[in-house]
């Protein structure tokens, strides 16, 4: 099969001429590389028969919101998705218990501003939440101006619908040590279960457990916002017996895409701040002085 053939089987839209290969090449960093074709696709299915397509060919799948990146995340030279076209609604939304699910390629401001009437809001708040789209800011766990308030989009990712590397789907969520254990013992055949049990087996390995525990970043390291957050799961139930449920969302936030493409996320959201504003304007007479002021300040 050829692009050709693959642009008359999707919903959405597949590009191969040099003026969107070249528009995509670039996010917001200093990096350029060509892609071999752009694609938007119009749904789940249209992302399915990209991957199918892309693993066939042994090429690489490059999913992109915004392309807000300052790291050359979203470039590469294989088939760029751009999600924010078409997979931008929101899906479903809770007041009640404080939540709402949401196609990754949903802008952030807009997001909020459908929640403003509800007194409610999404914590984590980039610089750029005027364009930012929120499966990228679960690619890189953004976390924002308030970080120390409200955190990264690790401490608030709730559910995922993912699509995987052999074109299956599944949903990772929060599971008890029980049903840990029942997805580790599932189909061998499938994909999930072999993640699954490679988790339980690496985390599971007291050697490991040492390493990561002496070699990630502090836990009270709150901006710490890619890489792969095992040392995260390995504090969960199934290792530590500690009663916090494991969820695998916890290790897409961060992974840049890399890990499973997802479709949709389902997220906290909080109650929005009490509009009171003031400034303070200070003024010192060294570095140091300003330094060990901030100290103080966020205290």
């Amino acid at each position: 099969m050829t692009l050709a053939d693959l642009k008359k089987q999707i919903k959405g839209d597949l590009f191969t001429d040099a003026a969107h290969r070249i528009l995509y090449a670039t996010d917001a960093s200093a990096y350029r590389e060509l892609p071999l074709a752009v694609s938007r696709p119009g749904d789940n299915d249209d992302i399915k028969k990209i991957i199918s397509y892309a693993r066939s060919q042994g090429l690489s799948v490059i999913p992109r919101g915004a392309g807000t990146s300052v790291a050359g995340q979203v470039v590469g030279k294989g088939i760029v998705i751009d999600i924010s076209r078409y997979m931008n609604n929101i899906l479903e939304f809770n007041p009640e218990e404080r939540w709402v699910k949401v196609q990754p390629g949903v802008v952030l401001a807009e997001l909020n501003r459908f929640l403003a009437p509800y007194r409610l809001q999404f914590g984590p708040e980039t610089s750029t939440a005027n364009r930012c789209c929120l499966g990228g800011m679960l690619g890189n766990n953004s976390c924002g101006l308030h970080s120390i308030i409200y955190g990264s989009v690790r401490d608030h990712i709730l559910e995922t619908e993912v699509i995987l590397s052999d074109g299956s789907e599944t949903t990772f969520k929060a599971l008890t040590t029980g049903e840990f254990n029942d997805k580790c013992e599932g189909d061998p055949s499938l994909l999930e279960t072999k993640i699954y049990r490679n988790l339980r087996e690496i985390l599971s390995d007291t050697a490991n457990a040492e390493e990561i525990r002496k070699e990630f970043p502090h836990p009270d390291v709150k901006r710490r916002n890619n890489g792969y957050a095992i040392d995260i799961l390995l504090e969960t139930d199934p290792f530590t017996s500690n009663g916090e449920k494991i969820n695998i969302c916890k290790l897409l936030a961060g992974s840049e895409g890399t890990l499973a493409f997802t479709t949709s996320m389902k997220i906290n959201l909080l109650p929005l701040p009490e509009q009171k504003n003031g400034l303070v304007c200070a003024h010192f007479s060294s570095l140091d002085e300003a330094v060990r002021a901030n100290i103080i300040a966020l205290k």
